[in-house]
């Protein structure tokens, strides 16, 4: 398989959120990434019915294989499996791989050289380390959820983005490339503590840092980049359609108002925040005289930091999005292409996704014997 991780073998703990997103990234460029979930008692019931199926998106491009980590030798054969990966990922509460018997030291005394990378909301270790918790509330402790939202309104979540993916599994597949690349030099793994909360701070760092020169206020919708500023918002069309206008840029401002047919003297004030308020209302009305596509004739492509606000059916079709394989189709699911792009060694088409299949097969392919196979089949591991 293409990509500029051909050769890198991963073992990924099946989970959901931060864990298989990070696994499906290393997948997508190229890694060998081998799934591991549990291997379910008769009647179990599934609280997520779309994992392993075509629909469970960050599963694709792997293979799975259910083992019983209950019973000692499928721990053993967990291990014999770390013994030959270069990453292992993680992303259960902490703790639970310590009690089943497969913590870092366990593993990395198997294979001194992996690299273990762990997700979590809270981290390893601090006062909430061992609670619950969900995406909005790693956010929410960050500092970045206050930010988000209309200010006549309570704080906005921002899906679970922030926390989940960009500050949860992009950190992890980060953090694991940064250990892999020196565990190459030193010969030695080491563990990676990705914590979700960590993450959403580090994605605001911009936005903490213009608070420290006192150009960010903390209450909401009063910045340059929450809709405080009219030039850089949403804004309803007359067919109930919104367009987004990013024009921060004195040059990209003018342009936006040339083209809009702008002659209000009002409009020139652009960075008198007293006025503000009275020129998002003015936007508002000059947004509402025509509809989104009559705005796109009108904007897009030009220099006037405009787009339309496409919905999830939309976007694959957009023509930019077209041109540059944005989207794919994937065993009749459309989805968002790997990326980024590479030159040389470029990502292949995703693969689908495979649900947990005959463990011997995959057992093979990682080394272990006829025998040993036969015996964990026997044993009902596999």
């Amino acid at each position: 398989m293409p990509g500029p991780l051909q050769g890198v073998k991963v073992i990924e703990m099946v989970g959901i959120g931060p864990c298989p997103f990070a696994a499906m990234m290393l997948a997508d460029m190229g890694a060998e990434v081998l799934r591991i979930e549990r291997k379910s008692a008769p009647g179990d019931g599934n609280p997520y019915p779309t994992l392993g199926t075509k629909y469970d998106v960050m599963a694709r491009g792997r293979r799975t294989l259910a083992l019983d980590l209950k019973q000692a030798a499928g721990r053993e054969t967990l291990l014999q499996l770390a013994e030959q990966a270069d990453v292992l990922l993680e992303g259960f509460r902490p703790g639970v791989m310590e009690r089943l018997g497969l913590g870092p030291d366990i593993l990395l005394g198997r294979n001194p050289g992996m690299v273990m990378g762990r997700v979590t909301g809270w981290g390893q270790y601090g006062p909430l380390a061992y609670a619950a918790g969900h995406d909005i509330n790693y956010v929410a402790l960050s500092g970045m959820l206050h930010a988000m939202g209309r200010k006549d309104g309570p704080p906005a979540p921002p899906l679970n983005l922030v926390g989940d993916f960009g500050g949860g599994g992009m950190l992890l597949a980060f953090g694991v490339l940064c250990a892999v690349l020196e565990a190459r030099q030193s010969g030695q793994g080491q563990v990676v503590d990705a914590a979700m909360t960590d993450g959403a701070a580090l994605l605001g760092s911009m936005v903490y840092g213009l608070r420290a020169h006192e150009m960010w206020s903390d209450r909401r919708e009063a910045n340059l980049l929450d809709g405080g500023a009219p030039f850089y918002d949403t804004y309803a069309c007359s067919d109930g359609k919104f367009v987004a206008i990013g024009a921060i840029e004195p040059q990209f401002y003018s342009q936006l108002l040339v083209l809009a047919g702008v002659d209000d003297p009002a409009f020139e004030k652009q960075w008198r925040e007293s006025r503000w308020p009275e020129l998002k209302e003015k936007f508002a009305a000059l947004f509402a005289t025509r509809t989104r596509d009559e705005w796109c004739s009108l904007l897009e492509g030009s220099d006037a930091c405009f787009a339309p606000v496409l919905d999830m059916a939309e976007a694959p079709r957009h023509p930019h999005n077209a041109a540059r394989g944005t989207f794919v189709e994937v065993d009749g699911v459309t989805q968002p292409a790997p990326a980024p792009r590479f030159s040389r060694t470029p990502a292949a088409v995703p693969e689908a996704v495979v649900p947990a299949e005959d463990g011997a097969a995959i057992l093979a392919d990682w080394g272990l014997g006829r025998a040993a196979i036969e015996a964990l089949r026997e044993g009902q591991v596999i």
